[in-house]
Parts: structure tokens; C-alpha cells; sequence
């Protein structure tokens, strides 16, 4: 082995030893407080329902723990057992290096590794989600879905997979930044009409109902000065029992979107202060921050990729012959690679991602608790969604600082009060 090849397996391993290491360490920690409530949520969870929570963390605890290591186990093996080179060479005598071929080749690599993952996610969804209550989805809608998703794929993804690869014809050693651009567009173009053209494929949404709830909500909606045009339910309950709340979309197409389930579980002065949340993201333009990070992670990963095209260690580090010269063929080694990698070098930068992911959740509850003028209906909301979705009300400190995106019920409240 070369010596990034080295490097690249130390990174991998060392990510799958992280993984089982912090999920064991949670668990130890969920274990050891499981014999009764915690002192600070007495009162707030029956004892009954605690149990429920801590089997459920558990349960998917160890299964994320199996699903982590069969990753780790087929990225190495995809990586470092020639299949790459070998896939690429057999495809290209096959198929020739035409644009569409090369696209073709992204895209069939990146459906057998998806396929490969669908067991988990049937197990995922019926036995353990099942299990605990959660899942409502029928197979027929659970196929259905993921065939969707391949067709979405195939008319969208494979022919913005072909434009790229073109851009390296037409635009040489600058296509990385021509590359860069048409994502970033096409990006935004989704967020622009996914609302309306792509989200009605999977769910049902109908506008909320004539009442005292929807004109609670638009007027915290003008109180807040949040632009919208509708406030509309989406059938959540169609595939789980969990429940949310978002906005999506921009100017004339967004919209506030709650879930059957969130209105089934909360007041409406619950509800108002979950959608005062949803609006300080976007009143404090967490949103943009966010969105500003993403066009940087694509601009930098686009200038990796290119910067790695045209490294010789970095293409026999796994097999592959290195190529002169700006041609899709020469550079589609590099963004599969750079694809399969890219996993784990953001798997480092997680608990920096999800710290500041945090202070944006806090920033949004403050909001929500100046827009109602109290917090307790925060807070009840807080409780009752930790509650009914058997949320893990007590992580261990480094768990959850690596691993969540938001902060823990219990230090939420702090803040909040």
C-alpha cells in the first residue's frame, strides 16, 4: 500500500473505532441512569414511558452500531480491493469514455452502493421503528419511495452528473469553478421548486384549516413580520408517528409546513411557539448562514477534486492509472474517490458542525420566547415532543456534543428559563 492508501485506512478505521467508542459510552451512560427517572424530569415523564425511551435508545444504539461497521467494512473493501479500477476499466471498454458513459458510471456506482444499504433501512423502518410504535409506512409505500427517489436521480442527477463532466471539456483547467457553479444553481433551483413539484410526489399537503390554530399562527406569522403565502399540514402520519415542523422554499414558494402528527400531539399554544422557533431560524438568517456554508463546502470540494485529478499518488493509492490532460475519463477516478472519502473527512468536522448547529437552536428558541412573550409553551412543546418521540433525555456530555445538531431537552430548558 502507498502510503496515502495508509493514511486513508487509518482514517476510516480511526472513524469506526470513534463510532463504537461514543456509542458505548452512551449507552454505559443510558444504562446506568435506566433504573428510574432522572431527578430533573420527575414530574415531567411517567416512569413507564422513560423505560420505553431508554429501550429505544438502546435498540438503535446497537443497530447504528452494526449499520457503522458494515460501512466501514464496504468502504474499505470498495476502496482497497481493486473493484474501483476494475469497474472503471470494464465499463469504459464496454461503454467507451463518452460524457454520458462516464455520468453513467457515477451513477451506477452510486445506486449499488445505495442498494447495498436498503436492508438497513428496511429494518430500520419495520422492525425497529416498528417496534416501538413509530412506523405507520406500508411496504408498497416504502418501495414506492425509494423507486421515486431512483427516478428523481435518474432525470435529475444523471444529467447534471453529464453537464460537469462536460464542463471539463469545454472549460479545461478552470472547469472545476464552472463545476462549482451549475451545483450551486442547481441547488438553489431545488430548494426554489421542490416544494411544489417534488415534496407533493412523496406527501400529501392540504392548507390548514379554517380556525382559531390557523389564525393564531398567521398572526404570530405577521406579528414576526415572516413572509408566507399558506400554512399547510403534510401527512406525515402516512409513514411515522414522529413529527416536525419547517418552512421551505423562498420568496412567493415558501411555506410553512406542519406535521399531521405535531398537530395531533400539541396545544395551539404549543404549536405557535414551535412555529415561533421555525421562524427565528429565519428571522436571525440561519437559513443564509447555512446556505453560505454549503456554497463554500461545494466551491472547496470542487477545487479538491481538481487538485487531486492531477496527482498520480493519490490515483494509485487505489489502483487506478493516472491520466494527463482535462478529459471526463481523466477526472471521473477523482470525483468517485473523492465521494467515497468525503464521508469521513466531514465525519471530523461534525462536532464543530453540529456545535455551531446548536447555538443556532438556542438563538431560535430565545426568539420564540420574546415573540410569545413567555416560554412555558416552549417548553411544554419541548417536553411533549421528547416525550412522544422517546427522545434520549440523558446522553452522555460527549455524545451528544459530538453528535447533535441540537441541544439536549434538559439544557434547552435552562436557556429557555
Amino acid at each position: 500500500m502507498t502510503p496515502f492508501a495508509i493514511i486513508a485506512l487509518v482514517l476510516i478505521l480511526a472513524r469506526a473505532i470513534t463510532e463504537v467508542w461514543l456509542s458505548r459510552l452512551n449507552q454505559r451512560h443510558v444504562h446506568a441512569h435506566a433504573s428510574e427517572v432522572p431527578t430533573a424530569f420527575q414530574g415531567i415523564i411517567d416512569e413507564a414511558t422513560y423505560r420505553r425511551s431508554v429501550d429505544y435508545t438502546l435498540a438503535k444504539s446497537r443497530f447504528g452500531d452494526i449499520a457503522n461497521l458494515f460501512d466501514a467494512v464496504l468502504l474499505i473493501a470498495v476502496l482497497f480491493s481493486g473493484v474501483l479500477p476494475w469497474t472503471f476499466g470494464s465499463f469504459t471498454a464496454s461503454f467507451g469514455a463518452s460524457i454520458w458513459a462516464m455520468a453513467g458510471l457515477l451513477f451506477v456506482v452510486g445506486v449499488a452502493l445505495s442498494i447495498l444499504g436498503l436492508p438497513f433501512a428496511w429494518y430500520a423502518q419495520f422492525k425497529l421503528e416498528g417496534r416501538f410504535g413509530f412506523n405507520t409506512s406500508t411496504m408498497r409505500t416504502w418501495v414506492f419511495d425509494r423507486v421515486k427517489g431512483f427516478l428523481l436521480a435518474l432525470l435529475l442527477g444523471y444529467p447534471l452528473l453529464a453537464l460537469v463532466l462536460k464542463l471539463i471539456d469545454w472549460a479545461g483547467a478552470v472547469w472545476w469553478l464552472w463545476a462549482a457553479a451549475v451545483v450551486i444553481a442547481f441547488q438553489l433551483l431545488l430548494l426554489l421548486v421542490a416544494p411544489a413539484i417534488i415534496m407533493p410526489l412523496f406527501n400529501k399537503f392540504t392548507p390548514l384549516p379554517q380556525g382559531t390554530l390557523r389564525e393564531r399562527l398567521f398572526a404570530l406569522a405577521q406579528r414576526t413580520d415572516f413572509p408566507t403565502r399558506s400554512i399547510e399540514l403534510m401527512d406525515g402520519s402516512k409513514r411515522s408517528r414522529h413529527s416536525n415542523a419547517f418552512f421551505t422554499g423562498f420568496g412567493r414558494f415558501r411555506k410553512i409546513v406542519l406535521f399531521d402528527t405535531l398537530v395531533a400531539q400539541l396545544t395551539e399554544p404549543e404549536l405557535e411557539s414551535v412555529l415561533a422557533h421555525e421562524i427565528g431560524h429565519y428571522k436571525k438568517r440561519h437559513v443564509l448562514k447555512l446556505l453560505g456554508v454549503s456554497i463554500a463546502g461545494v466551491v472547496a470540494g470542487f477545487a479538491a477534486i481538481a487538485w487531486l485529478a492531477r496527482q498520480q499518488w493519490f490515483y494509485r493509492a487505489f489502483g487506478f492509472e493516472h491520466q494527463a490532460g482535462f478529459a471526463a475519463a481523466n477526472v471521473v477516478p477523482a470525483l468517485l474517490l473523492f465521494g467515497l472519502l468525503a464521508g469521513t473527512i466531514i465525519f471530523w468536522l461534525s462536532p464543530f458542525i453540529n456545535s455551531w448547529s446548536r447555538r443556532f437552536e438556542y438563538e431560535a428558541d430565545a426568539f420564540a420566547r420574546a415573540a410569545m412573550g413567555e416560554a412555558q409553551s416552549m417548553v411544554h412543546a419541548l417536553r411533549k415532543l421528547s416525550e412522544k418521540n422517546l427522545s434520549n433525555l440523558i446522553p452522555h456530555p460527549l455524545y451528544s456534543g459530538f453528535y447533535y445538531s441540537h441541544p439536549t431537552l434538559l439544557e434547552r430548558e435552562r436557556a429557555l428559563q
